[in-house]
């Protein structure tokens, strides 16, 4: 199972278009939120694929905050990360984590491309695949799920 990883798109659809060019083999995209309107144009181009969302702090549409995600036995928790306060350290969001038993969390926000283990749990930021902070390139995400569970998590330059 192949997974795409984006955030902060701020209504660049080109940006997002050119992540699903770039792995046109996806499975799922889970956009972490500040892309509503990209988001939807780019689900209406792949009605056959796995699509996520949820609302980042620049979107005003009812999306869900927090949405939990299942690939086998992988939990990812999914949020835009700043009701978690992901600037500030990642301490309460793998907390979040852990407490709705995921494996994996996902979020956005800080526009800075990582991906780190922090108490038991694989976190991963993408970045933004159009306006990267922290000296970086434009970046998004892209988690491998293996059938047995395995994860393997990568950060692509844009």
């Amino acid at each position: 199972m192949k997974i795409l990883v984006v955030s902060d798109t701020h209504r660049n659809f080109n940006a997002l278009k050119a992540v699903t060019e770039k792995c046109p083999d996806f499975d799922t995209l889970i956009h972490l939120g500040d892309g509503e309107k990209e988001f939807e144009d780019i689900s209406a181009l792949f009605p056959e694929k796995g699509m996520i969302y949820v609302k980042g702090n620049c979107d005003y549409g009812q999306h869900e905050q927090v949405h939990i995600a299942k690939f086998g036995s992988v939990r990812i928790f999914c949020s835009h990360g700043h009701t978690f306060g992901v600037k500030y350290g990642l301490q309460e969001y793998a907390a979040a984590a852990k407490e709705n038993r995921c494996n994996v969390a996902l979020y956005g926000h800080t526009h800075i491309c990582r991906t780190e283990f922090v108490d038991g749990v694989f976190m991963m930021n993408p970045g933004s695949p159009c306006e990267p902070r922290g000296g970086n390139p434009p970046t998004f995400g892209v988690i491998n799920v293996e059938p047995a569970g395995e994860i393997k998590m990568e950060i692509i330059p844009l």
